[in-house]
């Protein structure tokens, strides 16, 4: 998993959204956009290999307005954008690490 593959997808708009992603997005005042600009200028945090349909990492970034997205994308054969949301500081140390 390379986040510079996902961004190199973006770019090109090889990329979707699963419906749920969709749904959280609409939920939670998301932007297609906003979730562009945290892929573009985020770093993956997490890699799941062995996720259900096919290997997975959750990117953390930020929007040019400053706010801090998780990503959830899978890869490959495309990417695709399981879902996404705004990390909770009781959650995560510096919006990266999950705490203990």
């Amino acid at each position: 998993m390379d986040i510079h593959l996902i961004r190199e997808a973006v770019n090109q708009g090889d990329w979707s959204f699963t419906e749920h992603a969709v749904r959280q997005m609409r939920d939670r005042r998301i932007k297609v956009d906003e979730v562009q600009q945290a892929i573009l200028n985020g770093e993956i945090i997490e890699k799941y290999p062995d996720d259900k349909y096919s290997p997975s990492c959750l990117v953390y970034g930020q929007t040019v307005a400053q706010k801090r997205l998780h990503v959830v994308c899978s890869l490959p054969p495309f990417v695709r954008i399981v879902t996404v949301y705004e990390p909770n500081q009781e959650e995560w140390i510096d919006y990266r690490r999950r705490k203990k």
